[in-house]
């Protein structure tokens, strides 16, 4: 595996406050893999996680059904 990072399509949340408060960024691997890439918009040079398409569907899914309403 390489260790450089394919091209990644950001995007950060309109729910953060001015478009660069502390929110996460995550956005499709340009490698047309259909993988998404997530990281800290404050820390964007640090650790990016990488999820598989069936691992993102799966989290989108859970957020959709409230399974993380912490707060």
């Amino acid at each position: 595996m390489s260790d450089t990072m394919p091209d990644v399509a950001w995007h950060i949340s309109t729910k953060s406050p001015d478009h660069g408060g502390n929110c996460v960024e995550a956005g499709p691997l340009l490698d047309g893999s259909g993988r998404v890439a997530v990281r800290h918009s404050k820390a964007p040079e640090a650790a990016t996680i990488i999820y598989t398409a069936e691992e993102w569907a799966a989290f989108v899914g859970g957020v959709r059904d409230g399974e993380f309403d912490f707060v």
